[in-house]
């Protein structure tokens, strides 16, 4: 079966860094399109970034400059880069693979790492 788990997620000061990885199991990941997704307490879950099975990345007005998502295919894993950390930032954080177009929606998701940015 497939499984996304996220780790990395924990307590950071505004202006610091973190990275969090996706690794996934029961599924052919190089050939899929992945993505990150936050939700902050009380908040719609929101889209973070994205990479084409391809390699083209996308990113949320909120986060370009400052996050990066990367992929490596043979570890079978997801990442992604979060620098200059900002309170709202604050939120779990998800992957996601395999996005169908039609449904414009992506197939499988993680259960989250949580991420705490302190002012």
């Amino acid at each position: 079966q497939v499984q996304l788990v996220e780790s990395g997620g924990g307590l950071v000061q505004a202006g610091g860094s973190l990275r969090l990885s996706c690794a996934a199991s029961g599924m052919i990941f190089s050939i899929n399109s992945k993505g990150w997704y936050r939700q902050a307490p009380g908040k719609e879950r929101e889209w973070v970034a994205s990479i084409s099975s391809g390699g083209s990345t996308t990113y949320a007005d909120s986060v370009k400059g400052r996050f990066t998502i990367s992929r490596d295919n043979a570890a079978n894993t997801l990442s992604l880069q979060m620098n200059s950390l900002k309170p709202e930032d604050t939120a779990m954080y998800y992957c996601a693979a395999g996005w169908d177009i039609v449904k414009r929606a992506y197939r499988y998701w993680g259960q989250g790492t949580e991420v705490t940015v302190s002012s």
